[in-house]
């Protein structure tokens, strides 16, 4: 599609129209993994020797035996995931039997076709997105 595009504008127009595109592209992607609130930077939230990561297995919510836990199947206060506009995205829990877990493929936070689900790439889970999900402790 953008090839039948370029071969219609002149050549200083596609140098442009390459460098816009480019440009654009790498502007919507995420900051992950160099921010360090991200959980995916392995020195910053995602540590795993940090001791509220829950990438950490010995810590409160990176335990498999925490009821606070993300990797506890069992958990029912794991952490719960919110967009930067407010928005509730679900618990970020391995139990598949938790109606907010994003582990229920049955349920509204878990289904890949629901539009709120993280596990929908046309939702909430389009890893385009620009409006980052948090991870916050269930109180």
């Amino acid at each position: 599609m953008l090839t039948n595009l370029m071969r219609c504008v002149p050549m200083k127009k596609q140098i442009v129209l390459t460098v816009l595109f480019l440009l654009c592209s790498s502007a919507i992607a995420q900051r992950c993994p160099y921010d360090p609130q991200c959980i995916n930077n392995p020195y910053g939230a995602g540590n795993p020797y940090n001791p509220d990561s829950i990438n950490n297995p010995y810590g409160r919510y990176g335990s498999p035996y925490s009821n606070d836990s993300a990797t506890n199947p069992y958990a029912t206060n794991a952490p719960k995931l919110y967009d930067s506009q407010g928005n509730y995205r679900g618990k970020l829990s391995t139990n598949p039997y938790d109606p907010d877990s994003t582990s229920n493929p049955y349920g509204r936070y878990g289904n890949p076709y629901s539009s709120d689900s993280i596990n929908n790439p046309y939702g909430a889970g389009n890893p385009y997105n620009t409006n980052p999900i948090y991870v916050v402790p269930s109180r």
